[in-house]
């Protein structure tokens, strides 16, 4: 009887000292840190609505309006840094991406000489403020900041007449994105961006036509964290 109170005394020694190194050995459980500089790429969709407003400065009460849709692919590459602090988390991102962004306007003076407006975006990029919320591997974060790119408008006078204009345009950008956490190192993305490059003025013989520039973009991406 002695013997068998012994053995279960150190059956039970050795059980407790080996659940408390199972313990002290098991590693606790962490979370996700999005702290770091990261790059990737994306893939995306740009769609939006032009509005061309015609006018004749010499006669205010003459002006016209036509609205039409533009829409396209879009890809490129994003660079950017984020600092957690507890869940909270902020940063700074740089993008860039090619697209193929464009619309035609149905006839303008139908029957008389088919004059139609166009619009297409090149390229465009962001320089962004990020603040979200991070649960965990997930990221919930609203975004906002500098937007530019290449816009060309034109207006066709007619079969013969063409007027354009194309350059580089600076504006403004907000949005939102969600972001999960793959591996320590991997992410994928998805954001939503509203992007306003200005309005963009041609000149004609003593008319003009103002166009507004902006469009929605959807876009998803994957990111590599250092």
């Amino acid at each position: 009887m002695r013997g068998l109170l012994l053995a279960s005394a150190m059956l039970s020694l050795v059980g407790g000292q080996a659940f408390a190194a199972d313990a002290i050995g098991a590693e606790p459980t962490t979370v996700h840190d999005w702290s770091g500089v990261y790059v990737g790429g994306h893939l995306g969709y740009g769609f939006g609505r032009s509005d061309a407003v015609f006018s004749t400065p010499n006669t205010p009460t003459f002006q016209a309006s036509q609205d039409y849709d533009i829409d396209g692919f879009l890809g490129g590459v994003q660079v950017g840094y984020n600092y957690q602090i507890n869940s909270v988390v902020l940063g700074v991102e740089a993008d860039i991406a090619g697209a193929d962004i464009k619309g035609h306007s149905n006839e303008i003076n139908v029957g008389v000489r088919g004059d139609t407006y166009d619009t297409k975006v090149d390229w465009f990029g962001t320089l962004r403020a990020r603040a979200g919320y991070a649960f965990d591997r997930t990221l919930v974060y609203g975004t906002g900041g500098l937007a530019f790119g290449s816009v060309e408008n034109r207006y066709l006078d007619g079969p013969f007449n063409s007027f354009s204009e194309k350059s580089t345009k600076t504006g403004w950008t907000i949005g939102a994105g969600l972001e999960q956490a793959l591996t320590d190192h991997w992410s994928a993305k998805v954001e939503y961006l509203y992007v306003d490059l200005r309005d963009q003025t041609i000149d004609y013989g003593g008319s003009n036509t103002v166009f507004d520039n902006t469009f929605n973009a959807v876009k998803i991406g994957m990111n590599y964290k250092f």
